[in-house]
């Protein structure tokens, strides 16, 4: 038995397949709206309430259930790249970032890039003029990407925390 599955519990697994299936059923939720997103507040607050290690085990979950939903592409690499560095990021600003304003902030950023971060993966595989026209076109999707998401995480970042931090509380004890 290796020291990660050692080191999780039922429960860690129970929560950590509901976390991936939350992140899904929002995605699927507001796909029809190009863009706008809730994974990444998610992604935020399950990293800020419940930890760097069951947030990064969902995100491998939720890519590979994209990937069993949509199929094999090049996009899948930045799936499983980009989400794993938004936790990290989080993590890493955890100390910084007070407020649902900072971790909007973040989540803004975050989406204004995201289109950035899969024109690298795309020039990797047809060249950096497709990976640059990829981005160039995709501007206008990153733009309300970045705006919806500044706005879900400062609207619903603290509400969302506060009633995983209680309910958490709850089963804790």
């Amino acid at each position: 038995m290796n020291k990660l599955s050692s080191s999780l519990t039922v429960r860690d697994i129970a929560l950590i397949g509901l976390m991936s299936a939350t992140i899904t059923a929002g995605k699927l939720a507001l796909s029809f709206i190009p863009n706008v997103e809730v994974v990444t507040l998610l992604f935020i607050v399950y990293t800020v309430s419940l930890g760097v290690k069951k947030t990064l085990l969902a995100s491998f979950i939720f890519s590979t259930t994209e990937i069993l939903m949509y199929g094999f592409a090049t996009w899948l690499l930045g799936y499983y790249l980009f989400w794993p560095l938004l936790i990290l990021i989080t993590a890493l600003m955890r100390k910084i970032i007070q407020t649902e304003y900072g971790y909007a902030l973040l989540a803004g950023i975050f989406g204004l890039l995201f289109g950035a971060f899969f024109a690298l993966i795309e020039s990797i595989f047809y060249g950096y003029v497709y990976g640059f026209s990829y981005w160039i076109r995709g501007l206008p999707f990153d733009v309300v990407h970045g705006i919806s998401n500044f706005i879900i995480v400062l609207l619903l970042y603290k509400p969302l925390g506060n009633l995983l931090q209680s309910q958490f509380k709850k089963f804790s004890s």
